[in-house]
C-alpha cells in the first residue's frame, strides 16, 4: 500500500540467526519463560534447575531476549559486547550479565551452527517467494477491511519464521510475532492464523 493519502503496512518477515541462537541456549540451559513459547525442534534441552543461580540467569536470559528480539524497544543503560565464540550473534551489556555469560559460552559452536543452518533453510525457502510472502500478508489485510468496513490502519509487523515444536503464532514482542515455519508453509492454516495478528494491529 502507498500514497501519501493512503495507511502503509510493513511486514518484515526473517528467520533470525541471532534470535535462533537466543532460543537455542533457551532450551540449552533449560530456561521456561516464556511458557507460553515452544521450544526449538532438534535442540537438546537441559532440565530447569529451581535455584538461585537458575532464576538470575532466567532473569538474564529474558532482558537478552528481548534486547535480540526488538534492540530498539529494549535498549542497554551500558555499552555492549559480543559474547566470545557466537561470532555476531550473541550481544549482551557489559555489566550485570555474568551469569548467562559463562553459562552459555560452552554452547556458542553448536547454538551458531544450529542457527545458521536453521535461518539459511529459511532463505532457500523464501527465495523468489518476496511476492508470495506479500501476497499472504495483503490477503488477510484485505480481508480484515472488509470484515470492518474501513481501511487498514497503518502498522509495522516483524515475522520470525522458527523450526518450532508446535504449530501456532506468538506475540515475543510488541511489534513482532514467532511463526513456526511449518505453519508459514501452509497457505491454507496461515492466513486463518494470522488473522487475529492483522485485526490486533490494523
Amino acid at each position: 500500500m502507498s500514497g501519501a493519502d493512503r495507511p502503509e503496512w510493513v511486514v518484515r518477515e526473517d528467520a533470525g540467526a541471532a534470535v535462533l541462537v537466543a532460543l537455542y541456549l533457551r532450551g540449552a540451559l533449560g530456561i521456561r519463560p516464556p511458557e507460553e513459547l515452544p521450544s526449538l525442534r532438534g535442540v537438546p534441552t537441559a532440565g530447569a534447575a529451581d535455584d538461585d543461580e537458575q532464576r538470575l540467569r532466567e532473569r538474564q536470559w529474558l532482558a537478552y531476549w528481548a534486547m535480540t528480539v526488538e534492540p530498539q524497544a529494549h535498549p542497554s543503560p551500558v555499552p555492549l559486547e559480543l559474547v566470545a565464540g557466537f561470532e555476531t550473534l550473541a550481544v549482551v551489556p557489559v555489566e550485570g550479565f555474568d551469569a548467562l555469560r559463562t553459562a552459555m559460552t560452552p554452547f556458542a559452536a553448536d547454538a551458531v551452527a544450529y542457527a545458521r543452518r536453521a535461518s539459511e533453510r529459511y532463505a532457500q525457502q523464501s527465495r523468489g517467494g518476496s511476492a508470495s510472502s506479500y501476497r499472504a500478508y495483503a490477503s488477510a489485510i484485505a480481508e480484515h477491511e472488509r470484515r470492518v468496513g474501513r481501511r487498514a490502519h497503518s502498522f509495522e509487523l516483524n515475522v520470525q519464521v522458527l523450526p518450532l515444536t508446535q504449530r501456532g503464532v506468538w506475540w515475543i514482542g510488541s511489534l513482532t510475532i514467532a511463526v513456526t515455519d511449518g505453519l508459514r508453509g501452509d497457505v491454507a492454516a496461515f492466513d486463518p492464523a494470522i488473522q487475529p495478528i492483522i485485526a490486533e494491529l490494523a
